[in-house]
């Protein structure tokens, strides 16, 4: 049997704050805002692996009003994500994201974003692909306004 999960995140950019997209600290300034650390990656990601699964969404374990979750580290939530396949004998066979920004380039962090989600859910290099794009400067992302995350997962019973 195979499942399939979609998620997607956005979040506005946050001057003060570092910039981390699939648990790479891509700068210091001109992150994102949010409760967490505002991966907006790895929210996608976990809304999409938690879909798959049939196990709800990111906001039901990880509530934006819960003050566990301030500054939490996003990496937390694919961990928890992945505890949640092992238990239902999900494994994941691919995962695509594209993420949707005016700024920063994604180019130069690609391979270690991609590298960065593989390791952290002990996949094979090759099970993960990230591209991205703009949206030519439409609307609040072409405004730079911020980041939009979209991830789809496919999953296998073990």
């Amino acid at each position: 049997m195979m499942r399939i999960g979609q998620g997607v995140d956005v979040h506005p950019f946050d001057e003060s704050r570092p910039l981390v997209l699939g648990g790479v600290r891509i700068s210091d300034t001109g992150g994102l805002r949010g409760h967490s650390d505002a991966d907006v990656v790895l929210h996608a990601l976990t809304d999409a692996l938690l879909g798959a699964t049939g196990a709800g969404d990111i906001g039901q374990y990880f509530p934006s009003d819960d003050e566990r979750w301030r500054n939490a580290e996003s990496s937390r939530f694919i961990r928890e994500a992945k505890s949640i396949l092992t238990e239902r004998d999900f494994d994941i066979e691919n995962i695509d994201i594209t993420i949707i920004a005016e700024k920063p380039r994604i180019a130069p962090h690609r391979e270690a974003i991609a590298a960065s989600i593989a390791k952290m859910l002990d996949l094979p290099r090759g099970h993960v692909n990230v591209k991205a794009t703009t949206t030519d400067h439409l609307g609040f992302i072409g405004r730079g306004e911020g980041i939009c995350a979209m991830a789809v997962v496919l999953l296998s019973v073990s």
